[in-house]
């Protein structure tokens, strides 16, 4: 009978933020894989749990990976766990995950605290939707095309960030997406927690004056959806009506779709769109 591979999330900061269930299955699992092993080693050391450790991480996750699947198939019980918060999230865990399930090994997860969510219901910016991008990427067309997305984004975007890229980061979503505001976090449930509510100029105002320190949740407010509908229809402005509606005509549309396709992309009514071809038909 093959093993059960256990995501145990892990506290963000706050060590009284683990759950009971977490700490009990933590020390009843024949063994944990860590992102890094010294640091798993504190927090076993606090509850009082032995329970052998092995790293997997993301440099070695391509050879670590069908290791642990194999003791998996072999009977073997494995908490997975990261430094802070829920593995799977921008961590390799999510690679063992699929491999395990590639295996038809059983998996199932110890929830807790994951420091994304943390961050955006302190933000103050709304929690309805949301989007989240973890660490952009480091490639430059990349990290570029991402961040042309979210400038059409309406959702609250959710970045992470190293301290420093910080303010790299910053200037370049000032630059793409305006001035917007935004909600900078760091330290989540420490002692020294810090939630500065801003705005992406007033931040990077900031951070030249001090110096960033720790991993940074950064939550970002959407573009407004008044402002996306009148940039669609102000693309329009520079096609005449005539032109829109044989747009559509040409691409197989009849003339009652086509024209209602017009009314909604010019932000009017199909009547005033009917009204000004009529008007144009006559000469008028």
């Amino acid at each position: 009978m093959s093993g059960k591979l256990y995501l145990v999330a892990t506290p963000i900061g706050n060590l009284e933020d683990i759950t009971y269930r977490a700490v009990r299955l933590l020390n009843e699992v024949d063994v944990i894989a860590a992102e890094d092993t010294r640091h798993t080693k504190k927090l076993l050391n606090h509850f009082d749990i032995d329970t052998p450790l092995t790293s997997y991480h993301e440099h070695n996750k391509m050879e670590k990976g069908p290791y642990l699947v194999k003791k998996l198939e072999d009977g073997i019980n494995i908490a997975l766990v990261t430094d802070a918060g829920t593995p799977g999230i921008s961590d390799p865990g999510e690679d063992l995950v699929k491999l395990c399930l590639e295996n038809n090994i059983e998996v199932t997860s110890a929830p807790g605290a994951v420091a994304l969510i943390t961050a955006l219901i302190l933000s103050g910016i709304s929690t309805r939707r949301f989007v989240f991008e973890g660490f952009l990427p480091f490639d430059k067309k990349q990290r570029n095309s991402i961040m042309q997305k979210l400038a059409v984004e309406h959702r609250t975007i959710i970045l992470y960030e190293a301290p420093h890229r910080l303010k790299q980061t910053l200037k370049q979503l000032l630059d793409i997406l305006g001035n917007r505001n935004l909600a900078i976090t760091r330290e989540l449930t420490k002692k020294f927690e810090e939630i500065n509510p801003t705005t992406l100029e007033e931040a990077i105002d900031k951070y030249n004056d001090e110096l960033p320190r720790g991993e940074y949740v950064l939550i970002i407010e959407g573009k407004p959806l008044d402002e996306l509908r009148n940039e669609e229809i102000e693309k329009w402005e520079n096609i005449s009506i005539k032109d829109h509606f044989d747009k559509y005509i040409k691409e197989g549309l009849d003339k009652k779709s086509a024209m209602k396709k017009v009314a909604k992309d010019r932000g009017t009514s199909k009547r005033d769109i009917y009204n000004y071809l009529i008007r144009l038909k006559d000469g008028n």
